[in-house]
C-alpha cells in the first residue's frame, strides 16, 4: 500500500482550517502589542492636550525655572525634576546592593529550609500598599532617622561634605530615598534571584574544578554570567522609583527647592501632582500640573532608554537582550 493511500487527503479548506489557530494567535499577539502602544500614545496625547496652555505660556523655560507660585501664576518644573531624579538615584544606590546581596544569599548560601520562608516574606513585602510604607515612614522611620542616623552622619567624618550639612528636619530627600529603596527592594531581590537561579550549574562546577573558592565561584561564574540580568532588575526598580507617589509625599518634606544637602526637604513630580491637583483654581495652574505629568512621562522614557543604551554599550549586545 502506498504512502499516499495511508495519509488523509488534504484540501485547501482543511489546510486553511488547520492554520486558523496559528493565524488567530498571531493576530491576537499583534493586537495586544498595538494596544500597549495605543494606550501609551493616548496617555501622552491627553497630557499634551491638558498641558497646552502651560507649554504656550512658559515654553522651554518651564523646565529650567525654579519658581512655583500659584498666587502669581508662575510655575517651573526644575525642583520637581531634581527631586524625582535624586530620590530615585538614592533609592537605587541603597536597594540594588541590598537586593543583589539578598538574592545571592538565597541562591548560593542559605540552607534549603530557610530559602522558601525568606522568599515568602519578600513577596509579602512587595504586596504592601505604598500608603502603608508612608505611614510607617512618617511615624516611625523619620523620627528614628532624625534623632539617630542623621545625627550620627552629621557629626561623623561625613559631616564635612555638603551633602550632609544644614538643619535636620527628619522629613528630607534622604528619608524619601530610603523609603523608596525599601519599596523597590522586593522587586530588585525577586528579579535578581530568578536571574541567579537561571545560571547553569555547569558554570559553578567548572569554576570549582579549576580550584576556585566559594566567593570566587560567585564572583566569576555567577555574577559575571548574570550581570546583564541584574542590570535589568535595577532598571525595573528605577522605573518603580520614578513614579512612586504616596510614600514619598509623606516623608520627603514637599518643599519646591533645590538643595545640595540630603537633609533638606524636597519635592517630586508625582508628589506635587497628587498634593495640588485638587487645589488648582486656575486654568494655567491645572495646565502646569498636566505639563508636570508630561515631564514625568518623558523623564521615565528617557531614563529607561538611557539605561538600555548603557546596557548595550557595556555588553556589546542588542537592546532588550537581557537574560
Amino acid at each position: 500500500m502506498s504512502q499516499s493511500a495511508i495519509l488523509p487527503e488534504t484540501t485547501p479548506l482543511t489546510s486553511a482550517i488547520s492554520r486558523w489557530p496559528d493565524r488567530s494567535f498571531r493576530w491576537l499577539a499583534i493586537g495586544a502589542a498595538c494596544m500597549v502602544l495605543l494606550l501609551i500614545g493616548l496617555v501622552g496625547w491627553q497630557l499634551s492636550r491638558g498641558a497646552h496652555l502651560a507649554i504656550t505660556t512658559f515654553g522651554p523655560g518651564f523646565l529650567a525655572s525654579s519658581k512655583w507660585d500659584p498666587v502669581t501664576d508662575e510655575y517651573g518644573a526644575w525642583p520637581f525634576i531634581f527631586g524625582t531624579l535624586l530620590s530615585s538615584l538614592l533609592a537605587i544606590v541603597i536597594a540594588v546592593p541590598l537586593g543583589v546581596a539578598t538574592a545571592l544569599f538565597l541562591t548560593e548560601m542559605a540552607p534549603l529550609k530557610l530559602r522558601q520562608p525568606v522568599v515568602t516574606l519578600i513577596e509579602m513585602l512587595a504586596a504592601v500598599p505604598s500608603v502603608i510604607f508612608g505611614l510607617w515612614g512618617i511615624f516611625m522611620l523619620v523620627p528614628w532617622l532624625r534623632d539617630h542616623l542623621f545625627q550620627w552622619i552629621a557629626h561623623s567624618w561625613l559631616g564635612y561634605l555638603p551633602f550632609f550639612k544644614g538643619p535636620i528636619y527628619g522629613v528630607s530627600m534622604l528619608a524619601g530615598g530610603i523609603v523608596v529603596a525599601i519599596m523597590i527592594l522586593p522587586i530588585v531581590t525577586s528579579v535578581s534571584r530568578e536571574i541567579l537561579r537561571s545560571v547553569p550549574n555547569l558554570q559553578r562546577e567548572a569554576a570549582y574544578a579549576l580550584g576556585a573558592t566559594h566567593w570566587e565561584v560567585i564572583r566569576i561564574a555567577v555574577l559575571s554570567y548574570a550581570g546583564r540580568g541584574i542590570f535589568g532588575a535595577a532598571v525595573l526598580g528605577l522605573g518603580r522609583a520614578l513614579g512612586e507617589t504616596m510614600a514619598v509625599t509623606m516623608v520627603i518634606g514637599n518643599r519646591p527647592e533645590v538643595s545640595a544637602s540630603l537633609f533638606a526637604p524636597g519635592y517630586t513630580l508625582a508628589s506635587v501632582i497628587a498634593n495640588e491637583f485638587t487645589e488648582a483654581n486656575s486654568d494655567l495652574y491645572i495646565s502646569s500640573l498636566f505639563e508636570l505629568g508630561l515631564v514625568l512621562l518623558v523623564v521615565t522614557f528617557l531614563v529607561n532608554a538611557a539605561a538600555q543604551l548603557m546596557l548595550r554599550t557595556l555588553t556589546g549586545q542588542g537592546m532588550g537582550k537581557i537574560k
